[in-house]
């Protein structure tokens, strides 16, 4: 019997940087046992250049990412889905669409680094900085034995998962 693959969808407002960056790191190292999608309440319809830019420095796809509307995941031709993260405190507050598969959710909030005002080094430092807090988030989850939790005992480790540290990034 082959393990199943499961399908995962980052939300954020805009679709254009965190759920984006999500999207790649779980490519990266999820490759083959899970699927990676990510989609906006509101996309801006660009992915934001410095986004881009940090995902390739740390060595994850750019091919494809692309900032799209989260009606695209609520089609019954859509994947189903077996995860649901928001990453943004308003797309957490937002009503989402009944997405196929019923997913299990969690709100993973990590502060926008496209808000970050200052240098170009400062708004790179905050990218790269939300990178690697989205990067071990994902690393924890993958490396949960999804199959053997049950249903009460993942949904609080996902909870927990988004409790992990992401301090405030600097000048706004």
């Amino acid at each position: 019997m082959t393990d199943p693959v499961f399908n995962v969808l980052f939300l954020c407002t805009g679709n254009s940087a965190r759920s984006i960056m999500a999207e790649s790191i779980l490519r990266r190292l999820g490759a083959e046992r899970f699927n990676a999608y990510s989609a906006g309440s509101h996309p801006k319809g660009t992915v934001n250049p410095l986004a881009l830019k940090t995902i390739a420095a740390f060595g994850c796809p750019t091919e494809g990412l692309r900032s799209k509307n989260w009606d695209e995941f609520a089609t019954p031709e859509a994947p189903k889905l077996d995860f649901a993260f928001t990453l943004c405190d308003d797309a957490a507050g937002e009503t989402c669409p009944a997405w196929p598969g019923q997913p299990m959710t969690a709100h993973w909030g990590i502060e926008d680094p496209a808000a970050v005002e200052g240098t170009n080094i400062e708004k790179e430092r905050a990218f790269a900085q939300t990178f690697r807090y989205l990067r071990n988030r994902i690393t924890v989850f993958i490396a949960l034995p999804i199959r053997s939790l049950d249903q009460l005992s993942l949904a609080n480790r996902l909870k927990e998962i988004g409790h992990m540290e992401a301090r405030p990034m600097a000048k706004r």
